[in-house]
């Protein structure tokens, strides 16, 4: 019993440490995601934000091509780790209820 209790502890670091990674990863993202709106037939686009639970459009003038870009692959990238985070703490949670069960035989 005492190698398997050893190597989900190792199992448990790893995926510690892999959510460090994953948070660090998503701080490193912009935040929020560009909405294109149409205003009298001329398209303009606004950094959706959250602050303080409150929704708020910047306005940001003309953006470009590179930004819309850069936008769309954070939000890819936040679509990515949020999915990853989520399963590496519900292997967390399996884990430390593993380890802490009973020893017995």
């Amino acid at each position: 019993m005492g190698v398997i209790k050893g190597v989900l502890k190792e199992e448990l670091e790893n995926s510690l440490r892999m959510r460090v990674d994953y948070e660090r990863e998503l701080a490193k993202l912009s935040k929020g995601s560009l909405i294109k709106k149409k205003i009298k037939g001329h398209e303009y686009y606004y950094p959706l934000l959250r602050d303080k639970g409150k929704v708020r459009f910047i306005y940001r003038g003309k953006v470009s091509k590179d930004e819309i870009k850069k936008y769309k692959e954070a939000k890819e990238l936040r679509a990515k780790y949020r999915k990853l985070l989520s399963q590496v703490k519900k292997q967390i949670k399996f884990l430390r209820s593993a380890l802490r069960g009973k020893e017995s035989v």
